[in-house]
């Protein structure tokens, strides 16, 4: 892995720790890095040090950063961003990114949306399954020589149910084709998308997120994490569940009120959960959700394959390379930053300052 030299000529490209291993590896193999390689007057290298929320002095250099999980907030601009052009974005999440900081500042943010639809469609599709075929327990009976209990542990099929998705984005829309061959009828709350969409793709718009709550036999969450979402799936949601049904969760923890997610798991109101991301990550070793029988838990991980994290690598780093050219990226959340005089300004200095 290359250092970042001390030159101010080239176009300067930081990436953030959170991308290597504890022994200074990157963590999640080929992330599209050798695309740099090919663009003259552009260096590289790894952030010395991982600081969150970024603080002014690592960006400073910088005209480009490829990021993680660490946070940018108005403390990273608190001494302005006079050079920063991109922050690119490691995934599609950006609840770490403070986006009226960034269109401030002059300064563009990009996720990688449509790089992790199918993983994480994937991955639900995962949870609905082990869920259903009650996996676990299955798993056990072997592993524990209880094979003559094997038939007290029968599991449901997914064919013919009815799939509530809620947030009807990127990995919902795969997950509905994923589940064509099972012929589940699929209902999706979303109120950003249009009912021409549904329609088109045979998903029925749930009148409200409480009747999708009421009618699915699995509930999956797609949606993104911002003040609108914020603790929107609590107990009056699961209260309306039946007993029979799942709940998956492939978002962001915070969407969901945990506690109330323990309680209706305990309480049999439903009957399993997929969970992939939790109010506190990593979760405490007392969380109660580690002591349920009726849960699969992995490590915000689920969608995690070599194939996806090398399409989000790519993604994000083309998105840099887009702004080195002086072209437009994908995946701007705030595009209006572009057009604005101080991003232009910023620019012409990149352009005029290269070799």
């Amino acid at each position: 892995m290359p250092a970042l030299s001390t030159s101010a000529e080239p176009f300067r490209v930081g990436i953030t720790r959170d991308l290597l291993d504890s022994d200074g590896s990157l963590a999640y193999g080929d992330i599209g890095l050798r695309l740099f390689d090919e663009a003259p007057g552009l260096e590289y290298g790894i952030l010395p040090e991982l600081l969150t929320p970024v603080p002014p002095g690592q960006v400073a250099d910088l005209d480009a950063a490829l990021a993680l999980t660490v946070t940018w907030n108005a403390r990273t601009f608190a001494e302005g961003a006079e050079r920063l052009l991109i922050v690119a974005r490691f995934g599609v999440g950006y609840d770490m990114c403070d986006v009226p900081t960034f269109t401030a500042n002059d300064v563009l943010l990009t996720i990688t949306p449509g790089a992790t639809d199918l993983a994480v469609a994937g991955a639900a599709l995962t949870f609905m399954l082990a869920l259903s075929r009650r996996l676990r327990i299955k798993d056990r009976l072997v592993r524990e020589g209880r094979w003559d209990e094997r038939a007290q542990y029968q599991g449901t099929e997914i064919a013919g149910k009815t799939l509530g998705i809620v947030g009807y984005g990127g990995a919902g829309r795969k997950l509905r084709k994923l589940v064509e061959p099972f012929e589940m009828r699929v209902i999706a709350f979303d109120p950003y998308v249009s009912d021409a969409v549904l329609a088109e793709q045979g998903v029925t718009r749930a009148a409200s997120l409480a009747d999708l709550f009421t009618e699915a036999d699995h509930v999956s969450v797609h949606c993104v994490l911002n003040d609108e979402t914020r603790g929107m799936i609590d107990r009056t949601l699961f209260d309306r569940m039946k007993p029979t049904a799942y709940f998956i969760n492939m978002a962001r923890g915070p969407i969901v009120r945990e506690a109330d997610l323990v309680e209706a798991l305990r309480s049999g109101k439903l009957a399993g959960a997929g969970i992939d991301v939790y109010e506190q990550e990593p979760p405490p070793p007392d969380n109660p959700l580690f002591a349920l029988e009726n849960v699969i838990l992995t490590p915000h991980a689920c969608s995690w394959t070599d194939e996806c994290f090398q399409a989000v690598g790519e993604t994000a780093v083309r998105s840099i390379l887009s702004v080195y050219r002086g072209e437009r990226p994908f995946g701007m959340v705030n595009a209006e930053v572009w057009d604005r005089p101080g991003f232009q300004a910023k620019l012409a200095r990149m352009r005029a300052r290269r070799p």
